[in-house]
């Protein structure tokens, strides 16, 4: 018995694939965070081969991503803040609920004693169930 071959052969897909994949990092690359009208100076600075002929562009683009990392560190900022309330929040509830059964213990402690002192009571005027 032979195996069929996972792998259809068409013609030409292969490179139409690999231009597929080639123009959608291109395009992945252009975006970014920063105005469109920084996109032009970084597009110019790619054509001039990075020589440093533009630094207004790669001011531009440091300036992007600094504010890129500042928004970063805010967002996590406000998520480790979050984070500390709900344990706050739980610990609160959790210590309501401990002293909710601890006061429930006490006052099942207090039927119990009265149930006995009761049944003694009970036994000793000779009253049987």
């Amino acid at each position: 018995m032979e195996r069929p071959s996972l792998e259809i052969k068409l013609p030409n897909t292969h490179e139409e694939g690999k231009l597929y994949v080639v123009d959608s990092l291109n395009n992945l690359n252009k975006l970014n965070v920063c105005p469109d009208g920084s996109q032009h100076t970084l597009d110019e600075e790619e054509n001039t081969g990075g020589t440093g002929e533009n630094t207004a562009g790669s001011n531009i683009r440091n300036q992007c991503l600094f504010v890129t990392f500042i928004l970063t560190l805010i967002v996590s900022l406000a998520l480790v803040s979050f984070v500390i309330f709900l344990i706050i929040q739980t610990r609160n509830k959790m210590d309501q609920i401990s002293s909710r059964l601890i006061s429930e213990k006490k006052n099942i402690e207090e039927l119990k004693k009265m149930n006995n002192m009761i049944l003694k009571h009970l036994n000793q005027s000779g009253i049987k169930e």
